[in-house]
């Protein structure tokens, strides 16, 4: 057994002789390296997630309609993002090379571009979305057939138009986060977003229940809320990068603001490969959500609190995909290909661990997690607890292979293979999981849990893919 754990987690086992360009690290310092980074990002997406579920859980209280109307714009408002998500992810990949080749002047050249340009695009899109905001909730599902259902389609479009407004300054903030990552300084987004969250909270807590002298808004609070929690993530996101003075990245208003054509093509080629996978991504995501809305009020709020768990866990996940997008993406810029191997592998072992801890983790508590969510006291409290708790089981069942999916893929962006990754999701997020999603609802007739399972199955797909992709070692040779 022992000799099995050496070759399964040591560095030395990790990368063949005939791979390696150079000296390997020892285990302590390969892991401890991946901590270093991980750490921080999990720590802040864990916290942020607690957080998010904070805002659900208060909205909550206000009963299942209010549970299902700040659900219901999940995915549209996903799609308004999902441009940003692909920029953001081709500035980490391209800060990462950069700093890895020691050009300091471009990475800070390439933040620059990039909040310019996630700006302007952010101006276009939010304009866009305010116009056709009651269409998209209804394309997601929403109706008014029923007095709880008209309830839900209201206060879905009052929340999702408040979030539209403050888009320029979640994009911006959202950029300036995903470039310190690029350089694998974790702790200053973490920080941030902690802030900025935590103010979201209390803001809630003022203004969805009327305390402390504000009005009491329900969900036009928690919508407000989260806009001042955005504002403030906005400017501690810039007093970092203007006056923190450790900071690799650093930029000022004096600096030249001018469009530099070449940096733009490079974020445009990275990101727009990654467009194709948060377009493919988003439209399987809202496709799925609208399934799942057919359920019934009931059980698409036990579906968004499983969401919600399933998101929590997937943090940790992206937090270790951070690691290795950003280790993976130095060490190409040194032309050290085995050490972005070696990282790849190391950040996988770890996240198998840990989806193994909180796979268990997930089944033990699933009835007490489930419960928070909701006042029992409420209409169908009862029925949407229980489902919610069934549900989680197979959340658990599907930790390790979302967790290693996740990585794996992490990585291959660090590298620039994003093109791979956004077909790999094509095809599992938006075509495998909404035709069984619609399989399990509208031929089988199954309950939440087994369209759960049956949807969900997909994972196990990403992960082949992935999984032989990086193990190929093509990706070490693209171009960024």
């Amino acid at each position: 057994m022992k000799d099995y754990l050496r070759r399964l987690f040591a560095s030395s086992s990790l990368v063949p002789e005939n791979r390696r360009l150079g000296e390997i690290p020892n285990s302590r310092e390969a892991y401890g390296q991946v901590f270093t980074i991980a750490m921080p990002a999990i720590l802040e997406l864990v916290l942020m997630s607690l957080i998010g579920s904070a805002d659900i859980i208060m909205v909550g209280q206000l009963g299942k309609n209010a549970l299902a109307a700040v659900s219901l714009p999940s995915q549209p408002r996903m799609i308004m993002l999902m441009l940003f998500f692909a920029l953001n992810v081709g500035v980490t990949a391209i800060v990462a090379r950069r700093k890895g080749e020691g050009r300091r002047d471009a990475a800070n050249a390439t933040l620059r571009n990039a909040i310019m340009l996630g700006f302007a695009l952010s101006v276009i899109v939010a304009a866009l979305t305010v116009i056709s905001a009651e269409p998209l909730m209804r394309l997601a599902g929403g109706h008014d057939r029923t007095p709880d259902d008209a309830a839900v389609l209201r206060g879905a479009v009052d929340y999702f138009v408040i979030m539209a407004y403050a888009l320029p300054v979640n994009a911006v903030s959202m950029c300036i986060s995903a470039a310190l990552r690029g350089v694998g300084d974790t702790k200053i987004p973490m920080k941030v977003n902690i802030i900025s969250n935590l103010v979201n909270v209390f803001f809630n807590f003022l203004l969805i229940f009327g305390h402390l002298g504000f009005p009491a808004m329900g969900i036009r609070g928690a919508a407000i809320a989260s806009v001042i929690g955005m504002v403030v993530g906005l400017i501690l996101s810039f007093v970092a990068i203007m006056h923190y003075k450790n900071s690799y990245l650093r930029i000022s208003f004096g600096d030249n603001w001018r469009v530099d054509p070449h940096t733009m093509r490079a974020i445009v080629k990275v990101g727009g490969n990654a467009v194709v996978e948060q377009t493919s991504m988003r439209i399987g995501f809202f496709l799925y959500s609208r399934i799942m809305y057919s359920l019934g009020v009931t059980m698409f709020a036990a579906h968004n609190i499983a969401m919600q768990f399933l998101a929590l866990t997937f943090n940790f996940a992206d937090g270790l995909s951070v690691a290795a997008t950003s280790l993976v993406g130095q060490n190409l810029g040194r032309d050290r290909r085995d050490l972005s191997l070696l990282y790849g592998k190391v950040t996988q072992r770890i996240a198998l661990v840990l989806s193994l801890l909180l796979g268990a983790l997930t089944a033990l508590f699933r009835y007490p997690v489930s419960q928070l969510f909701i006042n029992p006291g409420t209409p169908d409290a009862a029925h949407v607890i229980m489902y919610a708790a069934q549900t989680m089981l197979v959340v658990a069942l599907m930790q390790p292979l979302q967790m290693s999916s996740v990585v794996l893929s992490g990585g291959l962006r660090g590298a620039g293979d994003n093109l791979y990754v956004a077909g790999v999701m094509m095809v599992c997020v938006s075509i495998i999981r909404p035709v069984m999603a619609w399989l399990a609802v509208d031929v089988l007739k199954l309950d939440l849990p087994m369209v759960w399972l049956l949807s969900l199955a997909e994972f196990g797909l990403r992960l082949i893919f992935f999984y032989r992709r990086f193990e190929s070692g093509k990706w070490a040779f693209k171009r960024v």
